[in-house]
């Protein structure tokens, strides 16, 4: 694996802001104005090409004097896991974040890593979290690439102006929003950085009377043997399990499929 921590950004684009955030129709990642330093650790092997960042893309066309049994070139194989540890900046998190959030700015940090798409494919996606918690979530979703564990999607809430149920319905994979717990007027561990939805889509916030939110999920809630279905003791519970997280699934009353968390809460 290869990790790449921590850039700094400027004191302008990491300040917090005095006011909330204005409503936008698009939004725009942006990175940090200025890196004043990048520390690589070494990976075990160098990767042999770049992450795909877009699940249309193919291969470049065969050339006229390849034949059908060429050996594939090394850059044909899927690159290797690789994960990028970077500061927060106030425009990167317009909408998930806000001054009277319990955690500030510089308490995240986003991950850019690769993840092994549903179609096949490796990607690139950005998830922020806790920084405390930064580097353990990198070593799982390696595990979950390695295994080729499918992903449907990864950008930040942000992409949905901070709604929680639209990147649910999207099927997104992510972590850190400033909002309240289901059903609680407490803050949920999400507004901590210390909690990730994986694949909420195909796994679903089921309630005790076996209802749910989001009907684009209808053929998930009984937990069919699908691609990106979590199930107890599977390798995705087991490979939270050893960096101490827990997961919604074995929860009691209700079963929060998605969700896993550094306090199991």
């Amino acid at each position: 694996m290869t990790i790449v921590g921590v850039t700094a950004c400027t004191a302008t684009a990491c300040a917090a802001g005095d006011a909330e955030p204005t409503a936008r129709t698009s939004v725009t990642t942006a990175s940090p104005a200025a890196v004043s330093s990048v520390v690589t650790v070494p990976p075990d092997q160098t990767p042999t090409s770049s992450p795909t960042s877009s699940p249309t893309s193919s291969p470049p066309p065969a050339t006229p004097d390849e034949t059908p049994d060429e050996t594939p070139s090394a850059a044909a194989e899927p690159p290797e896991f690789s994960a990028k540890i970077t500061k927060v900046a106030r425009d990167e998190v317009p909408h998930s974040w806000r001054p009277s959030c319990p955690v500030s700015l510089n308490e995240l940090r986003k991950i850019t890593m690769t993840y092994w798409g549903l179609d096949d494919r490796a990607h690139t996606g950005e998830m922020v979290v806790n920084a405390a918690v930064a580097e353990e979530v990198a070593s799982v979703f390696r595990k979950l690439y390695d295994q080729r564990y499918p992903i449907r999607r990864m950008e930040l809430v942000d992409a949905y102006k901070g709604s929680d149920y639209d990147s649910i319905d999207a099927g997104n994979t992510s972590a850190f929003n400033c909002r309240s717990a289901t059903g609680s007027g407490n803050w949920s561990e999400h507004a901590y950085g210390r909690a990730i939805d994986l694949n909420p889509l195909e796994n679903p916030f089921v309630y005790a009377d076996g209802s749910h939110a989001h009907s684009n999920a209808d053929e998930y809630v009984d937990r069919p043997k699908k691609p990106g279905v979590i199930h107890a003791d599977d390798k995705v519970v087991r490979a939270f399990e050893e960096i101490g997280w827990g997961w919604g699934g074995y929860w009691s009353s209700y079963k929060d499929y998605q969700h896993f968390s550094k306090s199991g809460h």
